[in-house]
């Protein structure tokens, strides 16, 4: 099986150096990797589960680093076991070259299968291959750039701006500076300007307050008293006449007995 591509890597060419000799980048880059660990600048320790159309396998084996040549390139070629799935084993050819600002990646791949793996056919073989490394390639930029210079001195705009400085104690009452230029009234004279507290006009909020509290205060008002009901008894005079009321009910009464006497008689 062979493979050839390239990718642009929006980072500087150290940068993306750095990340192919990095076993961290390459394990979060690696689909499947489980694990990689570096035995020597030049040989790793790697281990990853591979699926290959209906076979699942984990292969063991070491990766080799040779034609070194930073931060141009280097070969890197390996073997690989995955039990009664099989082998693999092969090897790239990666190189980096400038693009502006970022970095262009050129690989070449060679590689061989044997066992269960070989018996799937080359055209699942090349696709799944072809997935593993869009996906590796997609990974290993995002890692690139986290460890990019641009990436770490990039810094959010509301921080950019300065804190506003706080007021600060002047406990020796000395002057202090006046950038503008402009005359600045001495405390003496500030507090001479000053009316009295007996003439001190009241503050906005006093007045509202007084406002308030004068509106709130009840206020007598004068009503007049309902008039008192007129008995029938008032109408009639004290001394009609000149004489008491009593002996004009004496009278009348007289004058009934008299009145019921002469009745009797006829």
């Amino acid at each position: 099986m062979d493979m050839t591509g390239e990718r642009l890597i929006p980072a500087p060419r150290q940068t993306v150096w750095q990340a192919l000799n990095n076993p961290e980048v390459l394990k979060a880059s690696i689909p499947g990797c489980e694990s990689l660990e570096k035995l020597d600048d030049d040989q790793m320790k790697a281990t990853a589960a591979v699926k290959v159309g209906p076979i699942s396998a984990r292969f063991s084996g070491k990766v080799q680093l040779s034609d070194i040549d930073p931060p141009n390139g280097y070969r890197i070629s390996g073997e690989g076991q995955g039990g009664v799935a099989g082998f693999a084993k092969g090897g790239a050819d990666v190189a980096l070259a400038d693009q502006g600002a970022e970095t262009l990646l050129s690989y070449k791949v060679n590689a061989q299968v044997g066992g269960k793996l070989a018996q799937l056919g080359g055209r699942l073989i090349d696709a799944t291959a072809k997935q593993m490394a869009d996906a590796f390639f997609d990974r290993f930029s995002k890692q690139v750039q986290a460890m990019s210079p641009a990436a770490d001195h990039a810094e959010p705009a509301a921080a950019q701006t300065s804190p506003t400085e706080a007021p600060q104690h002047n406990p020796t009452g000395a002057p202090k500076h006046n950038p503008t230029g402009a005359p600045q009234p001495s405390p003496v004279a500030a507090n001479a300007t000053q009316p009295a507290s007996g003439d001190r006009a009241l503050s906005p909020e006093r007045a509202e307050a007084a406002a308030s509290q004068t509106m709130a205060e009840p206020v007598a008002v004068a009503v007049n008293p309902s008039p008192a009901a007129i008995s029938i008894w008032s109408l009639i005079p004290r001394e009609p006449f000149g004489l008491p009321l009593v002996a004009w009910l004496g009278s009348g009464v007289f004058v009934i007995m008299i009145l019921l006497m002469l009745g009797s008689m006829l």
